[in-house]
């Protein structure tokens, strides 16, 4: 038996989304069937669907930042009910043997985590041999790598969490970010809305460093203590040598060594925006200041919780712009024209 689900997938990478039926595996023991109410448009969605990353499989439904409510639960489901506010990530399966994911973190499991959309399905259940995401009105889920949204937060606002959070929640913990310290956010996107909020939440003096003065305003009125335009050499030659820490979210590959030049002796710059290769990297700027480059992918579920929960206490989401389904490849377009703060979020209730 399988569960009857309807979404928006693309058959190609020339295809726009367009609404297609297809099955979800029925729930075995320890799963989770979620209807699912908002999904969040990830970069990382685009690229999948039109093909410019290797390995895309279609029928390619995306889909990786899914608030939904339970609908229905296996009879070992311990962890939740019918009815719970819950959300699913990057990640629905994982080895669950290896030392990564002994140590709460599926991200790097060493036989590779199960993405929630374009992921090869080890579980099966249905004609497909990949995983199908949250562009749909349901989803069927371990419950192990389900989540529970705190209620204090606006529940399509905090969609977007489950992947731009945890991604830049995860490096400001692993390294310690807090009070005392000086932090620069690059780039102002969907990541670096997020990381500004999170890194002043946890205490720090942050600062936007980007190529836009508009760009600069905005994340003044996110929290940030201030703005550095990159483009401006003489402010630049100025900050040298005067960050703790360096949270990298430009989406693409870029020269990173103006932005080393800013870190102090035995500091770290974390590149998590982008998958492609830096373009120049220039051994001195970490020679002579013992300085550090580093990469870091979303985050376990333990820690995913954990970011939620922070995100709760301290009232953070992510800005939003509602779109229904129906709209959903202009938003591509838009999205990748950077005509976005900072983030869609599709209603799935619009699928009708």
């Amino acid at each position: 038996m399988t569960i009857s689900a309807q979404g928006y997938a693309a058959q190609s990478a020339t295809d726009s989304l367009k609404s297609i039926q297809f099955e979800r595996r029925d729930p075995r023991p320890n799963d989770v069937v979620i209807d699912i109410d908002y999904c969040g448009i990830c970069h990382s969605d685009i690229h999948t669907v039109r093909g410019e990353w290797a390995g895309t499989r279609y029928p390619c439904m995306p889909g990786h930042e899914i608030i939904g409510r339970v609908a229905v639960v296996g009879d070992k489901v311990s962890q939740f009910k019918v009815g719970d506010l819950v959300g699913v990530g990057c990640m629905v399966d994982s080895c669950q043997t290896c030392n990564s994911c002994h140590d709460d973190l599926e991200q790097y499991c060493e036989k590779a985590f199960t993405g929630t959309y374009n992921g090869r399905d080890s579980i099966g259940g249905t004609a497909l041999t990949h995983t199908m995401g949250g562009y749909s009105n349901k989803i069927t889920v371990d419950e192990r790598f389900v989540l529970t949204i705190p209620q204090t937060l606006d529940p399509a606002a905090a969609a977007p969490l489950l992947c731009a959070g945890i991604t830049t929640y995860s490096p400001l913990k692993h390294w310690k970010v807090g009070p005392g310290q000086k932090i620069g956010v690059i780039g102002m996107g969907g990541l670096g809305h997020m990381g500004v909020k999170l890194a002043k939440a946890l205490g720090a003096e942050v600062v936007m460093i980007t190529t836009s003065p508009e760009k600069a305003a905005d994340a003044k009125a996110l929290g940030a203590d201030a703005a550095l335009l990159s483009t401006d050499t003489a402010a630049m030659r100025a900050a040298q040598s005067s960050f703790d820490f360096l949270l990298n979210t430009i989406p693409v590959g870029h020269d990173v060594d103006p932005y080393l030049a800013l870190l102090k002796r035995d500091a770290t710059m974390v590149v998590v925006g982008s998958v492609e290769p830096l373009t120049k990297i220039n051994a001195a700027q970490l020679i002579f200041r013992r300085r550090h480059v580093a990469g870091s992918l979303i985050g376990g579920i333990a820690e995913t919780q954990e970011m939620l929960d922070f995100c709760g206490q301290h009232n953070i989401v992510c800005d939003i712009e509602m779109i229904n389904i129906q709209d959903v490849n202009e938003a591509y377009n838009r999205a990748v024209k950077g005509d976005v703060k900072y983030r869609f979020v599709i209603d799935m209730k619009s699928l009708g």
